[in-house]
């Protein structure tokens, strides 16, 4: 059932081959939503697809091809000045860890920063100018990122996730959006079964192949 994760902290550069391999044949927030994808016909093909490439990370020891697009790019350069401009605004200090590896289960989260001893998390995208507009005037989270938020919560306990959405090509005062999501232990249960139903699956596949007849 649902209670807190034990963890343990890998301290390495996000993208560096450390992390990688800390991350290998592991459900990670940023594929939370994957993990979780149903149709109303059952399992949707990004579900499908991401057991497969766990599997073959399993198998092989190896991660999967990673592909960074310019948006990627663009994020990873922009995320320091993300965390300056949240950490001025509330007047806290955000520390960064690398990856956060489960003890008991094969998940983990890579957070992009914590309070106060995991008090609170961060999440900071820093998406196309006309994203980071519409989720201002909306408000909220934006609903594709909430597995995320859900699951990061879930491995690090945090009490509450800032979703932060940063552009620096904007006006001073549009730059920066945070929306504050307060740990819900309903939705936490929730999306930890769905998790946990997927590496139920991906485990009985595991074997299937083990086992293979050659």
């Amino acid at each position: 059932g649902y209670r807190t994760m034990k963890f343990s902290i890998v301290n390495t550069a996000q993208g560096s081959g450390e992390w990688f391999s800390a991350r290998l044949g592991r459900v990670t927030g940023s594929k939370a939503a994957d993990a979780i994808a149903m149709t109303k016909s059952g399992e949707s093909q990004k579900r499908r697809d991401y057991k497969a490439q766990l599997l073959a990370e399993r198998l092989t020891g190896q991660t999967a091809d990673n592909f960074v697009s310019k948006d990627m790019v663009w994020g990873t350069e922009q995320e320091p000045f993300a965390r300056m401009a949240y950490e001025s605004r509330n007047g806290v200090l955000v520390r960064e860890t690398g990856f956060l590896q489960c003890d008991e289960h094969l998940i983990g989260s890579s957070l992009d920063g914590d309070v106060n001893g995991f008090e609170g998390i961060i999440e900071i995208k820093c998406p196309k100018t006309s994203t980071h507009i519409k989720w201002m005037l909306d408000g909220g989270l934006p609903a594709d990122h909430e597995p995320q938020v859900l699951h990061n919560m879930w491995v690090s306990g945090a009490a509450w996730c800032d979703f932060i959405s940063y552009d620096p090509r904007l006006p001073e005062h549009l730059q920066l959006y945070v929306h504050r999501i307060h740990r819900d232990d309903a939705a936490i249960q929730l999306h930890a079964d769905n998790i946990f139903k997927f590496l139920q699956e991906l485990d009985a596949l595991h074997e299937q192949l083990k086992n293979a007849a050659a």
